[in-house]
């Protein structure tokens, strides 16, 4: 739990139907703010009061806890249920109910917005990554060698990897297992988005698509139409979950660990990677003014400009609002 934080009074805050919508609404906003890179769900969790439950419930769920209720199949059913209690379920299945209502809704409209205005949607993510790097630098010192050494180290991985990551990963099962993997760590990290970490791996847009089109996917069937059109879908969004899934046992315990045990150095790399990561909304968006005859005009970079301040001002009006502190 949380400091000062008992089972009996998460109960107590979370009992009965309005404790529990509001739960389900609380994970909509870490979902919209999830589903877009730059905004961190981790923030908004800080907001609305629920980070520390998260992260006692992620950092819970270990293979110790998942055995104890894999053996209340067979035998000891109040072993389990002390398990589950332990790991905060209902808690998470709940948020990530939320979660995903809000990331299947904005992700549509951000295929929309790519499609149809490139340079604001991609300007916007830009100003959101620029904020959220600069709100965070504010917290860590870089004054030492091997916070320097991390800091270069996690800057030149960013920028090289989000300008390559698209062409030279492809979207095989295996690259969507890891980019799950590791955008669950992101869940612990208040400020750092998991979008931003799939934006970096070059499987951002490739997600929110496949999300798209299993949704219509979805309609359609209900309409009369065929199983084939979701089987695609579905089986890359089964393999990005499970990656997830692999992730909190993995990812986010080492992440964990390494801000347990190299704090400072773990925040610098970290924010180094957001500053490098700049460069994957201007590839981005290159890549879509070539395919369509375009290119860098005035125009284009003062909407650019704009739509950047709009994203930079939100990120620090969120950042007001929770006082990220990485103490």
């Amino acid at each position: 739990m949380a400091d000062g934080e008992t089972l009996s009074d998460v109960n107590t805050v979370s009992g009965g139907l309005r404790g529990w919508l509001g739960i389900y609404l609380r994970g909509i906003c870490m979902g919209a703010a999830d589903a877009v890179p730059g905004v961190s769900g981790g923030t908004i969790a800080l907001i609305t009061g629920i980070y520390g439950r998260l992260i006692d419930a992620v950092t819970a769920i270990d293979a110790d806890n998942v055995l104890r209720v894999l053996r209340g199949v067979t035998g000891d059913t109040s072993d389990a249920f002390a398990s589950l209690r332990e790991m905060d379920t209902a808690f998470l299945v709940t948020l990530g109910f939320g979660i995903m209502t809000a990331i299947v809704t904005i992700t549509s409209l951000v295929e929309v917005a790519v499609e149809s205005v490139p340079v604001p949607t991609f300007g916007f993510f830009f100003g959101l990554i620029a904020a959220s790097a600069l709100v965070l630098i504010t917290e860590v010192s870089v004054d030492t060698p091997g916070r320097l050494a991390a800091s270069v180290v996690g800057f030149a991985l960013a920028f090289v990897v989000s300008g390559e990551a698209q062409s030279a990963l492809g979207h095989s099962p295996v690259v969507t297992f890891v980019a799950g993997a590791i955008a669950i760590s992101a869940m612990i990290l208040p400020g750092i988005s998991g979008s931003l970490l799939l934006l970096i791996l070059g499987q951002y847009f490739f997600m929110t698509d496949t999300l798209s089109t299993f949704r219509d996917g979805v309609f359609g069937l209900v309409g009369g139409g065929s199983f084939d059109a979701l089987t695609g879908p579905f089986v890359t969004i089964v393999t990005f979950c499970s990656g997830a899934l692999v992730g909190l046992f993995t990812v986010a315990h080492a992440v964990d660990w390494a801000l347990e045990h190299y704090r400072e150095a773990t925040f610098a790399f970290l924010i180094a990677l957001i500053f490098g990561a700049l460069r994957a909304p201007v590839s981005q968006l290159s890549t879509s003014l070539a395919e369509h005859g375009g290119s860098w005009t005035a125009e284009v970079l003062g909407i650019f400009a704009v739509a950047a301040l709009v994203g930079g001002t939100l990120v620090v009006a969120v950042d007001r609002i929770a006082g990220i502190d990485l103490d």
